[in-house]
Formats: structure tokens, C-alpha cells, sequence
């Protein structure tokens, strides 16, 4: 009886170093890091793989490297020109350096969503309404910019920034309905003129090449008969071209 109490005695203390040994496991996955403090102290960076901390002195928090796509949500600006409009957007970040996003910031996600919201409505209200819709690829590299410099602190690297939808006041939208449709009238106005303008310059050429040609311009004058008659059975009884001359016609 007492050997049985004896190798008890001894499985005890196996069984508390198995249970310590196994509280102090960590798995970091391959696309997170995992920032180590020791005694409230950071010491250090854990990658990849299969890790242990001291139980009850080291803790370890784990920060997801993958890019982030995060919402803004819709923002009431008013542009340059004072146009009141409700703008949202995506911002696409990830973190490069998990200590800073750690140790410098409270929440890095909710940090990162605050600021784009405030530098979305910063950004556009210096713009005007026609660049915010003509020049939205630039407005997006702006914004991006000015986000990835205040998060560089962070550990943050900003991507993109993409400006999804912008709602228009409705009164707006008939404005630009107008602006649009009286384009469109003008371009078409050009293009008529233009046609016009070629068919004269051609019809300069074709009469100067007739006019040097005089069997050039029989034949056109009895073409031109054919043309009239339809091939129909009308008969048309020509007129000699010198007798039109004559007559002081075509001159």
C-alpha cells in the first residue's frame, strides 16, 4: 500500500509539469505574428510554427498579417463647390509590423475605420463635384496617401482606396441629366457641320475635275438623266450641253 502511495506521489508532479508545459503551447499560423510580452514587458516577435511561452510570466498576442478590406461607411460631404453629397468607400490595408500595431495603438481595425472615415470627408471637401466624378482615380490615390502616412506609425501600409458609390441630391442629378443631354446635342451639332463642311469640299473637287474634263461631263449629265428617270419608262429627251451653255446655263 504504501508503494502504490509512493508512485502516486510521483505521478503528481508529472501530471502538474505536463499540464504547465501544455498551457504554455502556442500555434502561430503562417499568415500572423505573435507579440510576446513577458511580465507586462514586450521582448520580442514569435513567427510561424510551434511555440512556447513561460505559463503565467509570457503572453502572447497574435496579429493577422493578411490584408484587411474594411468598409467605410457612407459620409456626408460637402464638396469644394458646396454640393451636399453621401459618399462611401473600401479601404484595403494590412499590417507589416505587428509590435507597432501593438504597441502604439489601442485597436489598430477601429483605428484605421475612424481615420479613413475623417480623411474621406477631409479629402473631397477640396475637391469639386466634377472632379469627385471625372477624376475619381486620382481622388482615390489622394485619400490613399494622406492614410498611409498617418498609419505608417501604426505598422500600417495602406493599399488602395477605392470610392464605391456617390449619392447625388436629386435636384443634382436632373442638372447633370441636362448638362449631359445638352453635350450630347452640341457634339452632335459639331459632327453635322463637319459632315456638311466634307460633303461641300467634295463636291468643290468633283466639280473642278468635271469642269476640266468636258466628256466627263456628258457622261455625268447622262447618268444624272438615268438617275431621274428611276428606271422607269419616262422618256427624257436630252439637252445638248453646249446648247445649255449657249443658253448661259451652269455658268
Amino acid at each position: 500500500m504504501s508503494d502504490l502511495f509512493g508512485a502516486f506521489g510521483l505521478f503528481i508532479p508529472l501530471i502538474i509539469a505536463f499540464l504547465l508545459f501544455a498551457s504554455g503551447v502556442r500555434i502561430v499560423n503562417e499568415y500572423e505574428n505573435g507579440v510576446v510580452f513577458r511580465l507586462g514587458r514586450y521582448v520580442g516577435l514569435k513567427r510561424a510554427g510551434f511555440r512556447w511561452l513561460i505559463p503565467f510570466v509570457e503572453r502572447m498576442v497574435i496579429i493577422d498579417l493578411r490584408t484587411v478590406a474594411k468598409d467605410v461607411p457612407p459620409q456626408d460631404v460637402i464638396t469644394k463647390d458646396n454640393v451636399s453629397v453621401k459618399v462611401n468607400a473600401v479601404v484595403y490595408f494590412r499590417v507589416i509590423h505587428a509590435d507597432k500595431a501593438v504597441l502604439q495603438v489601442e485597436d489598430y481595425l477601429y483605428a484605421t475605420s475612424q481615420l479613413a472615415q475623417t480623411t474621406l470627408r477631409a479629402i473631397l471637401g477640396q475637391v469639386e463635384l466634377d472632379e469627385l466624378l471625372s477624376q475619381r482615380d486620382r481622388v482615390n490615390r489622394d485619400i490613399q496617401k494622406v492614410l498611409d502616412a498617418h498609419t505608417d506609425p501604426w505598422g500600417i501600409k495602406v493599399s488602395n482606396v477605392e470610392v464605391k458609390h456617390i449619392d447625388l441630391p436629386v435636384e443634382m442629378q436632373r442638372a447633370i441629366a441636362r448638362q449631359a443631354e445638352a453635350e450630347r446635342e452640341r457634339r452632335a451639332k459639331i459632327i453635322s457641320a463637319e459632315g456638311e463642311h466634307q460633303a461641300a469640299e467634295r463636291l468643290a473637287q468633283a466639280a473642278d475635275v468635271l469642269s476640266r474634263n468636258p466628256s466627263s461631263l456628258q457622261l455625268r449629265y447622262l447618268q444624272t438623266l438615268v438617275e431621274i428617270t428611276g428606271g422607269g419608262n419616262q422618256t427624257i429627251i436630252p439637252i445638248p450641253l453646249e446648247l445649255l451653255r449657249a443658253l448661259g446655263v451652269g455658268r
